[in-house]
């Protein structure tokens, strides 16, 4: 192909063959022919790098598919004959796009003259409308205006206003009920009322005032209204088992802001609970359970104990279930003071069942059913007034106060059945029995007395009420005991009148020895037992030293002084009498038992009577020592005086232990 003109030159194939192979010989051969520099320029041509001869090729190879000589001399025209072709229908395409332009630009030319109208028309249109526009404008800016001073309108009727059901709800009719939705109502009302007390601290103090007044309006008649309603639920309120509503219990709370409507429903509710409790009281006295079960508490008045015990019984009950409802119904209140209102209002719903509990109980006290009886009422009565205390404290004062003059009325009638007791003990003394025991009369009032303690001791008083009943008792009961049985044994003789005294002292010593806080008397008693067995001792040693021959011996050497000579020249104390007096002294050293004192045998208490003999036999020893350290002191002149007392004292005292 030549170059710049599209022309195709045939190559021979000899030819071109042959310049190749002329080699470096034929290079001015070849620079000077044109054929041969176009060849040269083909074969250095680099395709890779020739985008545009490649993309040429490329486009050659889809219609040059035969390559003949024929077609490589028409090559050229083919392309030429394409390329007009191909231009030929370029031009027809554009045509067309030239004819839809021309269409859209006759479009475009008829929108803008159209558009430039309708400018022309709307510029005409504002000029005419511009008073409108701004009238317009003045009037949105005013709405929008007004539109917000009605929103800021708006919340402050929502925040200072209540609706009109709101409204309706506080004022209502009087019989109308309560409900969930009167106590928001109110509680709104509260709100407001202190929220408003910020518009006082502004310019708008007018509608401040107005707004506070109102509200305090509706808050009267509110409370009002729910005072009239809680008073009539409260009289409602007569059933034994009273169930206290929600709606009651909020209403107390919300009252509690009106201390005098407050008080006075509480006493409303007291009033009502208190006639319940008393015919409550009256049925369980008379009536009985439902369906007779538990019987009437008067079928028991044969037994006096069970019958105070029941009536007492039923008020801690009644008192504590009293107690549990006020605290249901104020459980919501937050003001001080609450649990003296509770223990105010139970004192007065107790106080009406006092009177026809204290009747019956008087009755029952002032027929004196015996003093073991006696007490153990006392007791109960220290107890109830006890227990009762505890559950509404010192309140309810007129129920306990005439729990307290019973216990004090059983008690005072139980010591005097007591003193009645003690007095006849003196009246009639008797004397003391054969065998020196314990006398009936003291039997009987140490069985009494042991009922009596043994009662106190099951009782649930508290611990310090019972010693000091304690005390009491015990000094009405034994001192009148002591003093009769010392008056009973007064005639006796020494013996006698000690054995009966350690006997009775014995019984009553065991008596109390059962039972507490008696430590101190047990001790008053311990020690006149012993005082009364060393008499018994003193009395069984002697009577031992009589009957051994050593009595008046004793009592010689004892009373003997140095300056009256020696014992050995003494009528009474010579050798021969020390000699017979030895022998009775070794008949009792073989039978230690046979001179026991007839008394001892009547003691009741085995190891008093061991005492007894143990000490007494020191004694006895003792006396033989001081007998045989007489003999044996050459000062008294006796001969051969271990042929006289042939045992020494620890001979004696082995054999007698």
């Amino acid at each position: 192909m030549a170059e710049g003109s599209g022309e195709v030159v045939a190559v021979p194939t000899s030819g071109a063959a042959n310049g190749i192979s002329n080699g470096a010989g034929g290079v001015p051969a070849q620079t000077s022919n044109p054929l041969s520099r176009k060849l040269n320029k083909i074969l250095e041509t680099r395709l890779d790098n020739d985008k545009e001869m490649l993309e040429a090729l490329k486009a050659l190879s889809t219609f040059f598919v035969e390559n003949s000589l024929r077609t490589r001399r028409n090559l050229r025209g083919d392309i030429e004959r394409r390329s007009l072709a191909i231009n030929q229908e370029f031009v027809s395409i554009f045509k067309e796009v030239k004819e839809e332009l021309e269409s859209i630009n006759e479009d475009v030319q008829a929108m803008s003259s159209c558009c430039q109208d309708m400018t022309s028309r709307l510029q005409a249109a504002k000029e005419q409308t511009q008073d409108l526009i701004v009238k317009t404008t003045k009037l949105q800016a005013e709405s929008q205006r007004l539109e917000i001073r009605a929103q800021v309108a708006d919340a402050f009727l929502s925040k200072f206003q209540l609706t009109s059901d709101e409204m309706g709800l506080l004022r209502g009719t009087r019989e109308g009920p309560i409900t969930e939705d009167f106590f928001k109502a109110l509680g709104r009302v509260k709100r407001i009322h202190n929220d408003v007390k910020v518009l006082l601290r502004t310019n708008q103090q007018t509608a401040g005032l107005e707004i506070m007044e109102q509200m305090a309006l509706l808050q009267e008649t509110a409370y009002e209204r729910l005072y009239r309603w809680a008073q009539s639920e409260c009289r409602t309120l007569t059933q034994e088992s009273c169930d206290i509503s929600p709606v009651l219990t909020q209403a107390m709370e919300a009252l509690q802001d009106r201390p005098v409507l407050y008080k006075y429903t509480l006493d409303e509710f007291g009033t009502a609970r208190r006639s319940t409790v008393v015919r409550g009281f009256i049925d369980a006295l008379t009536r009985g359970g439902p369906g007779g079960t538990p019987r009437p508490i008067e079928m028991h008045s044969h037994d006096p104990l069970r019958y105070v015990g029941d009536m007492l019984a039923w008020l801690h009950q009644a008192t504590a279930s009293e107690k549990e409802h006020l605290e249901a119904l104020l459980k919501h209140i937050t003001i001080q003071g609450v649990e003296e209102n509770i223990q105010e209002v139970v004192g007065h719903i107790t106080e009406g069942v006092c009177r026809p509990l204290k009747v019956r109980i008087e009755q029952v006290i002032v027929a004196e059913p015996g003093a073991v009886l006696l007490y153990k009422i006392s007791n109960l009565l220290k107890f109830y007034h006890h227990t009762i205390s505890g559950i509404v404290g010192n309140s309810a004062t007129t129920l306990l106060t005439t729990i307290e003059e019973m216990h004090l009325l059983s008690k005072k009638i139980f010591f005097n059945s007591l003193s009645l007791h003690a007095s006849k003990l003196m009246d009639k003394v008797e004397l003391p029995p054969p065998d020196l025991g314990p006398s009936l009369a003291l039997n009987q009032t140490l069985t009494l007395l042991r009922e009596v303690l043994a009662s106190h001791d099951s009782s649930v008083v508290p611990l310090d009420a019972r010693q000091a009943d304690f005390v009491q008792v015990l000094s009405c009961v034994l001192d009148p005991l002591l003093q009769m049985c010392t008056v009973s044994a007064s005639n006796l003789g020494t013996a006698d009148m000690a054995t009966f005294m350690v006997n009775s002292l014995y019984m009553m010593k065991t008596t109390l020895a059962l039972f507490e806080f008696t430590d101190r008397r047990l001790e008053m008693l311990q020690f006149q037992i012993e005082a009364h067995l060393d008499t018994l001792i003193n009395e069984q040693a002697s009577y031992v030293l009589t009957r051994a021959g050593l009595s008046s011996i004793y009592n010689t050497v004892q009373q003997h002084k140095p300056d009256q000579g020696s014992l050995a020249n003494l009528p009474n104390l010579d050798s021969v009498a020390l000699k017979a007096a030895m022998v009775q002294f070794d008949r009792y050293l073989s039978a230690p038992d046979s001179l026991l004192m007839p008394q001892l045998n009547f003691l009741l208490s085995a190891t008093v009577k061991e005492q007894i003999i143990k000490q007494s036999t020191e004694l006895v020893c003792r006396a033989y020592s001081e007998v045989y350290a007489a003999v044996m002191d050459p000062v008294n002149e006796y001969k051969e005086p271990e042929s006289i007392l042939h045992r020494s004292p620890q001979q004696v005292q082995t054999l007698l232990s």
